[in-house]
């Protein structure tokens, strides 16, 4: 089935495999952004934002170590520690999710300084309207797959206020050329025998997910998470090392006894020694009492290397699940019925 591309290109109606494909040229956009000083000296960074427009912060908490402390604020209120000294991103694709909208509210009655980053709605409308700096991305897209756009933002705002070191743009750019390359191998005309994306896909079929990383490649362990739910609308959970070990991992011990689950395991050795440790003892003491886990070593040679080879490699096994499950990827219908049920 994955290697007929008829069935691929019919199934995969909107092109979710083709947008893939070019996602690595999202790392190079360059936006054109006004209104970038700001009046206080910046203390810490709170990003609000839901899925896959709260993912990019995510990143950025693993690489590339930004200097003041930065939260990740998948809710309603913020923190208490925010202030006018908090550099406050409100990250929506849509520019309409309401919890980023209730958080800038709170944002704007505290002080903040406030940067915007969304595709249109009603954050880009308050963001003209208050002279907010505002990283506009390109439309069109589901959230899930405009991630790269909004690294790349995330990234240009934290490089021009001093926040982590010069060069980061150029880094990005250089390991999105990379990227590029290694795209190759996992695209529908490269046959499942040596298509690593298309070989896991199938050994996920009728199974549930669980997918580990360590701190560093978390991120992206968080992004297969969303891709398979929403991609492949098929039930997938992550969790990180090693905080798996001090719970999780006594689960997998006794019940259920039948376990349909599959395990996928993001590993790389930049990862802390005892981390990568941690991996190697959890598969040996937990052989036979859970599913043999499925191996993903990162390739690159840098951190960010690693995190976009494999986060690309995530979305391209989502989608090739979804054709599996014989759904077309890109729709997302349950989560549009949701919000119209939540307002009525």
């Amino acid at each position: 089935m994955l290697d007929d591309l008829k069935y691929i290109y019919e199934r995969d109606a909107q092109d979710a495999l083709g947008i893939a494909e070019k996602q690595w040229q999202q790392l190079g956009h360059e936006f054109e952004i006004s209104n970038m000083e700001f009046r206080r000296d910046i203390y810490n960074v709170v990003v609000a934002g839901m899925g896959g427009s709260a993912l990019a912060a995510t990143i950025i908490q693993s690489w590339p170590q930004i200097m003041v402390p930065i939260e990740v604020v998948r809710n309603y209120d913020l923190p208490g520690s925010v202030n006018d000294k908090t550099l406050f991103v409100a990250s929506s694709y849509s520019g309409n999710t309401e919890e980023t909208l209730a958080a800038l509210k709170q944002a704007e009655e505290r002080g903040c300084q406030i940067v915007v980053i969304a595709a249109g709605g009603t954050l880009v409308t308050r963001a003209e309207e208050e002279h907010y700096p505002l990283f506009k991305l390109p439309a069109g897209l589901q959230p899930r797959m405009a991630v790269f756009y909004n690294l790349a933002a995330l990234v240009q705002l934290l490089e021009s206020t001093g926040l982590i070191g010069e060069g980061k743009t150029t880094e990005l750019h250089k390991a999105a050329d990379w990227l590029k390359d290694q795209i190759a191998a996992w695209l529908p005309t490269v046959p499942a025998k040596d298509n690593r994306a298309k070989q896991i896909a199938l050994e996920l079929v009728g199974k549930s997910v669980v997918v580990y990383g360590g701190p560093k490649l978390y991120p992206a362990a968080y992004k297969w998470k969303i891709s398979f739910n929403e991609n492949a609308k098929h039930i997938a959970w992550t969790n990180q090392y090693s905080e798996f070990n001090h719970n999780e991992m006594l689960g997998w011990t006794k019940q259920p006894v039948d376990k349909p689950y599959a395990v996928v395991e993001l590993r790389s050795q930049l990862e802390h020694p005892r981390i990568q440790k941690r991996f190697e003892v959890t598969q040996r003491l937990l052989s036979g009492l859970r599913p043999e886990p499925i191996v993903v070593e990162a390739e690159g040679q840098t951190l960010l290397e690693q995190l976009l080879w494999t986060i690309t490699l995530g979305d391209f096994t989502s989608l090739y699940l979804a054709l599996l499950n014989n759904l077309n990827p890109t729709p997302v219908e349950l989560i549009e019925k949701f919000k119209l049920a939540l307002d009525k």
